[in-house]
């Protein structure tokens, strides 16, 4: 990353559909056929691995698909992971291969959620969770049921989605299985779901109340931990809630407070960009939101093929004479220049 461009950019967005859409995400469709084919036919339209499968080699594509997540590589990630959850597939006992399947499932929901393809999130959640109950670890079914409910947001079930993660959060925090720093920081993640669906549904009161019990989660797992990763994701729903209830200059105090350098991943920064641009042209700041475009796009260039980057880059093309180089810009989004 080029750190002076992506920090200067960072302060200056704080603090001073559209045509062709159809195409682009064709073309993000065709990243993906490879998980199409191994969702709808089986492995055996996978290409055979160079060798024989190991728990090793597994242990290490998992880690390997975490990071390609991570740093927001999406377009290896998706050639790689049919091919490695077919490998998943054939090693270790029943239990461990469940697991395995199931930890690589939910990446998979994952990417399909930043390609923008609800179909394929749909099935890959439903994956995800049978294969997490059949290995028996709740941390890995908690997290496939978030996934899960990620899908039901998405196809437009708010309440069934809010319901989903509640339901998880409290059947985990009674799993004495389980320690409790990793209840409460799961627990956590899954209020801060459950608060962000609950504010897109427009219910203010229970959005707040669920953002303030995952804050309350994340602090007590990371007292116990050391740790701030559970905090800075629940600050980003947070930032997300008060978007998403139209709240657009409390969301923006609210990024005012996170520092995008310290948080911990190329992913979760583009993330935090995206989401402060997306309040600012809420707000109706053109070119605050651009700035927190760029940003993104210094941060994590392929984050802004997403849906929405494109809808905001094709709204600012009309202030085009005010915003140097918005066109070019919306073009490397997937926006149709006419």
């Amino acid at each position: 990353m080029r750190r002076r461009p992506f920090l200067t950019l960072a302060a200056a967005a704080l603090f001073v559909p559209a045509v062709g859409q159809q195409a682009a995400q064709a073309e993000e469709k065709s990243s993906l056929a490879d998980l199409e084919d191994l969702l709808l036919y089986g492995a055996a339209r996978i290409p055979a691995p160079r060798r024989e499968p190991s728990q090793e080699m597994v242990a290490t594509s998992l880690v390997t698909s975490r990071r390609e997540f991570k740093a927001a590589q999406y377009d290896a990630l998706a050639r790689a992971l049919p091919g490695r959850i077919a490998a998943a597939e054939m090693v270790g006992s029943a239990e461990e291969r469940a697991r395995n399947v199931a930890r690589l499932y939910n990446i998979a929901v994952r990417l399909c959620i930043k390609v923008g393809i609800d179909n394929l999130v749909a099935i890959t959640a439903d994956r995800a969770l049978s294969a997490a109950r059949l290995g028996g670890d709740p941390l890995i079914t908690a997290e496939a049921q978030r996934m899960v409910s990620s899908s039901w947001r998405r196809q437009g079930g708010l309440a069934r989605a809010t319901d989903i993660v509640v339901v998880a959060a409290e059947d985990l925090l009674a799993d004495a299985s389980v320690s409790e720093t990793a209840r409460l920081a799961t627990r956590g993640d899954l209020f801060a779901t459950a608060a962000y669906t609950a504010a897109k549904s427009g219910d203010r009161s229970y959005a707040h109340a669920l953002i303030r019990e995952a804050a309350d989660s994340a602090a007590a797992a990371s007292r116990s931990s050391g740790l701030l990763d559970g905090v800075q994701g629940v600050a980003l729903h947070e930032l997300s809630v008060h978007r998403e209830l139209g709240d657009a200059g409390r969301a923006i105090e609210m990024a005012a407070t996170i520092d995008p350098a310290a948080l911990p991943t190329a992913e979760r920064q583009a993330r935090f960009f995206t989401d402060v641009a997306r309040a600012f042209d809420q707000w109706g700041k053109p070119e605050q939101c651009y700035l927190a475009l760029l940003a993104a796009e210094e941060t994590a260039p392929q984050e802004v093929r997403r849906g929405a980057v494109r809808d905001l880059a094709a709204g600012l093309l009309r202030h085009d004479r005010r915003l140097p180089g918005v066109r070019d810009f919306a073009a490397r989004a997937g926006v149709q220049i006419i």
